[in-house]
């Protein structure tokens, strides 16, 4: 009875690893059957994480090429994807970057620095009103382009905000195919994004969750952990980037995006997937199901058989062979019972 939960443990943690998702640890792979929501990161989780920019509206008089310019130059600096991608467009069409001086990242918004002496933000619809430049018909504009589900970050100055650029993802189509599964499975799905709700929902909608919310800080989507966890059963987070650890850490089962998620992501999750791939949750879900299933087997065949022995032994029928299978003859079966976990 002791060893048949190591070996079965073991065994589907082996099978995990052959499908490229490491399991830190057997509580995490008992858990995984229970199950009752996850949560999902969207950018390089749901989607491949490596957007392009697709629009570029100047709303100030400096001209295409300055604004540009200078939006790229602040981008640059920056390792948020929606800032690679406008960086990235710049080097295509050949726009010389600038020198930027007191570089910061600014939570939640975007980033900032001075060039020329004089300081630009780069940021979401957020900062734009933080800065209190915005107004109903840069709403509008926005508005427009969020609705296509792009990402809108304005390059803002003194003088008001003086350009738009969109930016768009594409999802992966594994990620369409693990949220069907998952709902096989009961499973309910959340996206969590640091998006606008425009952009959060048209993404949603292609992806089919069960909800989503946009706007998120880290500590939002910390809190919307806990949230779901208070309602009761068991919550899983899915993440690549360092705004997701707190999620990670809080969640029962913290999954990690490890092909191109970030050292701190991994290192906080429990369940590790390889090749960024969310169809191996569902697989993960399924091992754990039938390891558990194997498990039970293995205890009641274990107690089973002491309690056949020792009812013999009162009856004055047991004898030294039947002594030898209960113990030894018993430990072979529940071993080799747990191996079959390997091969799920």
């Amino acid at each position: 009875m002791v060893i048949s939960t190591p070996v079965s443990i073991v065994s589907g943690m082996a099978a995990a690893t052959r499908y490229g998702i490491l399991i830190k640890g057997g509580t995490f792979l008992e858990q995984g059957r229970l199950l009752t929501w996850l949560a999902l990161d969207k950018t390089g989780t749901i989607t491949h994480g490596k957007p392009c920019q697709t629009d570029f509206v100047e709303i100030g008089n400096m001209g295409d090429y300055r604004t540009t310019a200078l939006a790229a130059s602040i981008a640059a600096r920056s390792d948020h994807p929606v800032s690679r991608a406008i960086a990235e467009k710049a080097v295509e069409n050949k726009i010389e970057l600038l020198g930027v001086d007191d570089f910061a990242a600014i939570p939640g918004q975007g980033v900032c620095g001075v060039i020329g002496g004089q300081k630009w933000y780069l940021g979401n619809h957020r900062m734009v009103e933080e800065l209190k430049k915005c107004s109903t018909t840069l709403e509008e504009r926005i508005f427009a382009l969020e609705k296509m589900g792009k990402t809108v970050v304005a390059l803002v100055g003194e003088k008001g905000v003086q350009g738009l650029f969109a930016v768009a993802d594409t999802l992966k189509d594994s990620s369409i195919e693990a949220i069907r599964e998952l709902k096989k499975l009961g499973v309910k799905t959340m996206m969590l994004t640091g998006d606008n709700e425009h952009t959060a929902l048209a993404i949603a909608e292609q992806v089919g969750v069960d909800s989503f919310k946009g706007n998120l800080l880290p500590e939002d989507k910390l809190r919307v952990i806990e949230e779901l966890e208070k309602a009761g059963g068991k919550v899983g987070m899915v993440g690549d980037g360092i705004n997701d650890a707190p999620a990670l850490a809080k969640a029962n089962i913290g999954f990690a995006m490890a092909g191109g998620g970030t050292d701190t992501a991994i290192e906080t999750a429990d369940v590790a997937l390889m090749d960024d791939d969310l169809r191996k949750i569902p697989r993960f879900i399924g091992l754990s199901k039938s390891t558990y299933a194997i498990l039970v087997q293995n205890i009641v065949f274990a107690l089973g058989v002491k309690a056949l022995f020792f009812a013999l032994t009162f009856m004055g029928l047991a004898t030294m062979w039947m002594a030898v299978f209960a113990d030894v003859g018993a430990a072979l079966v529940v071993v080799a019972n747990g191996l079959r976990a390997m091969r799920k």
